[in-house]
């Protein structure tokens, strides 16, 4: 009779740890201004005392919930203690929204395995076939929704697999092998959900305020920068890099918070507008920049002496009181009064420019255009961030912004197929050879498959479980041979798992070593944790143990070889989907386009980023198609928007609405398929709706309204076309 082994997964969700244990220790680190004691005492309580904090709560829920399972009597504590440091996270929402998933998972999970067990009894070639299909429709399926419906798509893959493929051979004990792994997930779930929320509870909700606050002061910072003295282009796009992942990183913080803070979930949409608006407000101020550069780049003197004290102003505005992020009610009341006054101003200097600088005039009118966008939006985003510390939230004024996210069809096919690859190898070697832990193995392959499937680098990965295996291995055997036969009594248990699980726990903090932890916390539990009857079988221990090392390194051997996640082709095909969005700014329906264009371009630049982890040209390629996407695209989808108010143009030249429909039809063309002729077409019909836009100014020039609407298009227009020429952007490096 085979003996039953099952794995529970552990997720990389330790990466997002440190950022948000920063958030919290910031905001202490930043008003601690003499180094007294209790100021150190404080800041190490809110940096390294949080990791100690989470240790401490870890183990306890973990030794909590061996006790209870051992007092219920169920078959394997060991897996109820498992689930625990897979659920563990420092904070409670994280905790609570992963059991969410979690139980959704197991419940789907548990569902598959006993109707595959029903179709294949005593068939394990086809049982092994369909195991393979679930398993890798679920890993693609949670590539494809990812956060933490990441992990309810996991769960239900390899649950199936944890409960079916050790019953293979023994159908009649599926059901009850499918009922008892349920309650001892469900006792690791209600135990580590309860030591979380009731024993010194670290809110995500105060995290996600702290990092709000945080990138509010660092954004004001960065945007004085700009305007003040410039920023050298490598440094501007690895900062506005950042402030993509950041954009993204919120997203999935937002939905975690909402499960532990009432607040935070009334006011979702509220945050969700805010992370809209800030995405608005750094598309401005990259529009702006890059117009400088040009500018600057072109040795057009004159208009950046006749712009710059605008941007000298709005700069001091923007740094004038030190502590931005206590005082962004008053910096949005000065800004007001400055974007109030701005067109006056404007005009005043364009006046005495207009018979000397008549060439240049394009020039000033756009710069002078984007400084007001981004006034505008820059404000919008200061109230709505000003609004969150009031107690009532008032009604939005616009429609709430929604994030979309994308994920490329042949990046999920990819992942179907090289997880499939895997355990096919595994399943195939193991119903060849009648290997006795062969089943284990298959376990570890689907496990190392799924738990790396949205990792930036899955064969670094896959080996690092592999060496916390072989550690755990290791530790259990001292534990099974020298420990437990010279224990007696719980209390004892404790204190000599302790130690072993709070050092498990600790590595699968480290940002550049999780997969240690990882592997040594999960495996260590499931192969040598402690049951109601224990078994002293080293020997099984140690086969068990190589037979989850060898999946592993199979695993990352595939990944390394046979299936890359960097591959150009599989790189190319996400570039296409980035450059796909500016093709949507030009042909989509206008209500809603703009949140949809820049929440999923965001989307797919983090997508890259996270798979082109090392410094390379491609990952340099990548960011600046993100940039150029987003430039042209916001550029494209504000001069559809003032051509749709300005109606009345239609009426006035015969030629206007074929123009603007051409210029957009070879705009998407150029990023469809990007090269030299469609450069030239798109410049050509660029041209041609400038000389039409030009004409038209002549006609309603007496109108003043018209007059504005007719010059705001005309540097929608000059925005695009200096874009195209700009000899820094990738459709003209090519």
């Amino acid at each position: 009779m085979k003996r039953q082994h099952a794995i529970k997964p552990a997720t990389d969700s330790f990466r997002s740890l440190s950022i948000m244990w920063q958030a919290l220790s910031r905001q202490t680190s930043r008003h601690t201004s003499q180094p007294t004691l209790s100021a150190a005492v404080r800041d190490w309580a809110n940096s390294g005392g949080l990791i100690w904090l989470h240790l401490l709560k870890t183990v306890i829920a973990g030794l909590l919930t061996l006790g209870i399972a051992m007092l219920l009597d169920l078959p394997q504590p060991r897996i109820a203690m498992t689930t625990v440091f897979v659920l563990m996270q420092p904070f409670s929402g994280m905790v609570l929204a992963k059991s969410f998933y979690r139980i959704l998972g197991t419940a789907v999970g548990t569902v598959a395995a006993i109707v595959l067990g029903a179709l294949f009894v005593q068939q394990p070639e086809l049982y092994m076939l369909g195991m393979i299909v679930w398993v890798s429709a679920c890993i693609a399926a949670a590539v494809r929704y990812r956060h933490f419906r990441w992990y309810g798509f996991v769960l239900a893959g390899y649950t199936a697999a944890l409960i079916g493929i050790p019953n293979v051979t023994a159908p009649d004990g599926l059901f009850l092998a499918a009922l008892t792994r349920a309650a001892e997930v469900a006792v690791g779930i209600v135990c580590s959900s309860a030591v979380s929320a009731l024993i010194m509870p670290q809110r995500a909700s105060l995290a996600l305020r702290h990092a709000l606050q945080i990138r509010y002061a660092n954004f004001t910072a960065f945007a004085a920068q700009v305007l003040g003295r410039g920023i050298e282009r490598g440094q501007f796009e690895r900062r506005f890099a950042d402030l993509v992942d950041e954009i993204v990183g919120f997203e999935a913080t937002r939905t975690f918070a909402a499960f532990e803070d009432p607040a935070m979930r009334s006011r979702s949409q509220h945050l969700g507008r805010l992370n809209g608006e800030f995405m608005d407000a750094c598309a401005r101020l990259h529009a702006l920049h890059q117009l400088l550069k040009r500018l600057r780049a072109n040795g057009s003197v004159s208009t950046l002496a006749a712009i710059k004290p605008y941007l000298d102003e709005l700069a001091a505005l923007l740094t004038s009181q030190p502590e931005a992020v206590l005082d962004a009610p008053q910096i949005a009341a000065r800004l007001r009064l400055f974007q109030a006054n701005l067109p006056r101003r404007v005009r005043e200097t364009r006046r005495p420019l207009e018979p000397v600088l008549a060439e240049s005039l394009a020039d000033f009118d756009t710069a002078a255009e984007l400084l007001y966008r981004f006034v505008d939006e820059w404000l919008r985003y200061s109230e709505t961030y000003a609004s969150l510390s009031r107690r009532k939230t008032a009604s939005p004024q616009r429609d709430a912004s929604r994030y979309i996210s994308r994920t490329n069809s042949f990046v999920v096919a990819f992942a179907f197929v090289r997880s499939a690859v895997v355990m096919a190898i595994v399943g195939w070697f193991w119903i060849a050879t009648d290997w006795p832990s062969g089943g284990l193995a298959v376990i570890g392959a689907a496990l190392v498959c799924a738990l790396t499937s949205t990792a930036p680098n899955a064969t670094k990965m896959a080996v690092q479980m592999a060496v916390g295996a072989v550690f755990a291995t290791m530790t259990g055997y001292l534990f099974t041979c020298y420990v437990y036969p010279n224990i007696d009594g719980f209390p004892l248990l404790c204190t000599m798992l302790a130690p072993v699980l709070a050092f498990g726990a600790f590595i699968a903090t480290r940002k550049h070593a999780a997969g240690y932890g990882i592997g040594f916390s999960v495996f260590f539990c499931l192969l040598a944790g402690p049951d109601n009857v224990v078994t002293y079988a080293p020997d099984l221990l140690i086969n068990n143990g190589i037979a989850l090392t060898a999946s592993m390194l199979l695993a990352a051997l595939v990944f390394a070889v046979v299936f890359p996640a960097d591959m150009p082709w599989l790189i190319e095909r996400i570039m296409g989907d980035l450059r796909a969005q500016a093709v949507s700014a030009c042909k989509d329906e206008l209500p809603g386009l703009s949140q949809r264009f820049q929440s999923i371009t965001h989307d797919l630049t983090s997508q890259l980023r996270m798979l082109l982890t090392r410094r390379s040209r491609r990952r340099r390629d990548a960011l600046r198609w993100m940039l150029a996407t987003l430039e042209a695209g916001r550029a494209v989808i504000d001069l559809r928007n003032e051509t749709a108010r300005a109606t009345y143009a239609n009426a006035l030249h015969p030629r206007w609405g074929s123009a603007i429909e051409r210029t957009c039809d070879d705009l998407a063309q150029l990023f469809e398929r990007p090269g030299t002729r469609a450069l030239e077409r798109a410049l050509t019909s660029v041209r041609s709706a400038t000389w039409i836009a030009q004409d038209l100014l002549q006609t309603v020039h007496a109108d003043r309204d018209r007059r504005h609407d007719l010059q705001r298009i005309l540097s929608c227009l000059h925005f695009i076309r200096t874009a195209l020429l700009d000899k820094d952007a990738p459709f003209n490096a090519r």
